[in-house]
């Protein structure tokens, strides 16, 4: 057994839904939630969420604004360019899940005047993936995790539900989904 030679620079959990009305088609609902064990801005929650819900504009979650920010101009931005704007309104919130990740998982955002729940059912077989900083030029850092896909997802916000469905994937030859619960996720950077 070997170290990873690059420096982790945040470690936790990263599930994410995307959902379309038709398969390959515009995504109406994008959600990735974060649960952080460490980080440069510390551990916490945080919900990133564009959907027909939010008037398709994004809104962000967060039980350490620091955190959330942090994430927005490293992992979350990369991943995805709209997140790299600081100027998206974070909204204090608090955080739960229930369930189990071989039947169904819940993870319920509560803010002030909204209740969001992120459902995932359904899983398949985990994958576990390993890419090495700078092995794709579009990702700059590396990451470690394991990915549950999942053929059944739905969110909803304040009992409304996100229009929209997870759609089947291929990813490294094997069965994947738009939907899929990301535990013991690492991101790293070259040293």
């Amino acid at each position: 057994m070997s170290a990873d030679p690059n420096r982790v620079i945040v470690t936790g959990e990263n599930p994410f839904i995307r959902l379309s009305e038709v398969d390959g088609g515009e995504v109406t609902t994008s959600a990735s939630f974060w649960r952080i064990i460490f980080s440069p801005g510390g551990p916490g929650h945080v919900l990133y969420l564009k959907s027909e819900l939010t008037d398709d504009e994004w809104r962000i979650y967060t039980d350490n604004i620091a955190m959330a920010r942090w994430l927005q101009t490293s992992v979350q931005g990369m991943l995805n360019a709209d997140l790299k704007d600081l100027t998206i309104p974070v909204f204090d919130a608090s955080f739960t899940r229930t369930g189990d990740y071989r039947d169904a998982w819940t993870e319920t955002v509560t803010s002030y005047d909204e209740i969001i729940a992120l459902t995932w059912y359904n899983p398949g077989d985990p994958l576990l993936l390993h890419t090495d900083p700078k092995s794709d030029p579009a990702r700059y850092l590396g990451l470690c995790t394991v990915l549950v896909p999942c053929a059944g997802a739905q969110l909803t916000v304040n009992g409304l539900t996100a229009a929209g469905r997870p759609w089947p994937r291929d990813r490294e030859g094997r069965p994947f989904s738009t939907c899929a619960l990301a535990f013991s996720e690492s991101w790293t950077e070259a040293r």
